[in-house]
């Protein structure tokens, strides 16, 4: 990440709340060719969550402490603060003096922007401006929220603007909390209603859904620079699963998350 940061825009894009069984199984079927072409592979990265809600997944993730590989470790960070006795902080750990990793590429030169999607995103009060706080610049509109059916455009026509009118020069870190997954998401499949609810299938065609307009994200963030982009969730969710719904719960559904990285170099 030493030879990245600083040549590259990046891009860390959390799908709140999707499941990893759902992305694996759409990805294996076709459904999401947009995300696929860019998954190493062709496959999402089983992890583990470092929290089981947005709030305290997100803290973490701000802090370097991405999802884990669900293997046994050490495994190695893109990002960590100095830290002493950290085990994994390699060589091409990109390690910064500072206790956030938006705090830290902004000493290196970058514009940290967020566009905001759950609720703890909308600067509505104190507890739902901690996270946007971090940024230089935050973004949040009810037409990105969980309650609209055309968040993720909303959320991507934002980010046009934004890059649009950055300075050339200047490297960008653009975060995007991607609220279409999170309940509700009935109205993203066809023939679905209120009283029904959400289901996995409602869930699944959410992510269809994010995958129809992910595309023009990808190119908004390497239209000035090559991009390093990060796709992960922040933590799963049950539909029914032994009795369980939702999430903020230690259950496998909630911990295991799908993950990818790579570079947005090339037009695709």
């Amino acid at each position: 990440m030493n030879e990245v940061v600083g040549s590259h825009d990046l891009l860390l894009v959390t799908l709140d709340t999707l499941r990893y069984d759902v992305a694996r199984e759409l990805a294996a079927a076709g459904r999401i060719p947009n995300l696929a072409r860019h998954l190493p592979g062709g496959v999402w990265e089983r992890r583990h969550a470092p929290g089981s809600f947005t709030y305290a997944s997100h803290q973490a993730m701000f802090a370097g402490f991405l999802p884990t590989p669900a293997a046994p470790g050490p495994h190695p960070r893109l990002f960590a603060a100095r830290f002493a006795g950290s085990e994994t902080t390699v060589d091409g750990t990109f390690v910064h003096d500072s206790p956030d990793l938006l705090s830290g590429l902004a000493a290196v030169g970058y514009r940290t922007v967020c566009v905001g999607g759950v609720g703890f995103f909308n600067k509505r009060g104190p507890l739902g401006s901690v996270l946007p706080g971090m940024f230089h610049e935050s973004h949040w509109e009810p037409e990105f929220g969980v309650t609209s059916p055309t968040s993720f455009e909303a959320q991507v026509a934002r980010v046009e603007e934004v890059v649009t009118g950055l300075p050339e020069r200047q490297p960008l870190f653009l975060f995007v909390n991607v609220s279409a997954l999170h309940q509700p998401n009935w109205f993203h499949l066809p023939g679905a209603t209120p009283e029904a609810g959400d289901t996995r299938a409602s869930h699944a065609a959410a992510l269809e859904y994010v995958d129809r307009h992910i595309g023009r994200l990808f190119a908004a963030v390497r239209r000035r620079r090559p991009g390093f982009a990060i796709v992960c969730s922040d933590h799963g969710t049950a539909y029914g699963e032994d009795g369980y719904t939702g999430h903020r719960i230690g259950h496998d559904v909630v911990w295991t998350v799908p993950y990818a990285h790579f570079f947005l170099d090339e037009a695709r």
